[in-house]
């Protein structure tokens, strides 16, 4: 569960960031990755960080922009909105899933403890 809501930051940071412009010669805004490995001592995953994309970022002509360099091209990471969405969707199910593993099982404990007050 920890890590569908770590994914879930990662793609929040992403979607924020999908136009942040960035001054000629700064670093930009780099796409983020959750990067995960299976559990040695218990099932499941845990997250073992966070990746920045290397890719390049997309140049747009936009001459008036402050942040335009020489030739008026601003710089925006290489961020796909549609991908992000796809895996925000993905992410979710995982997350309401997890829970609703959570949910049952409360409510089996729950039913446990009944059977020994009866």
């Amino acid at each position: 569960m920890s890590a569908h809501r770590k994914w879930l930051d990662a793609i929040s940071d992403n979607i924020a960031n999908v136009n942040t412009a960035t001054p000629a010669g700064q670093d930009m805004f780099r796409e983020k990755y959750v990067t995960v490995a299976e559990g040695a001592e218990t099932p499941g995953v845990y997250v073992t960080g966070v990746r920045e994309s290397t890719a390049e970022g997309r140049l747009v002509y936009e001459p008036e922009h402050p942040y335009a360099d020489e030739n008026g091209y601003v710089q925006y990471p290489n961020v796909d909105l549609g991908d992000q969405m796809s895996m925000l969707i993905l992410a979710q199910r995982g997350y309401q899933a997890n829970a609703a593993v959570i949910d049952r099982a409360k409510t089996s404990y729950e039913a446990a403890l009944q059977i020994g007050r009866s």
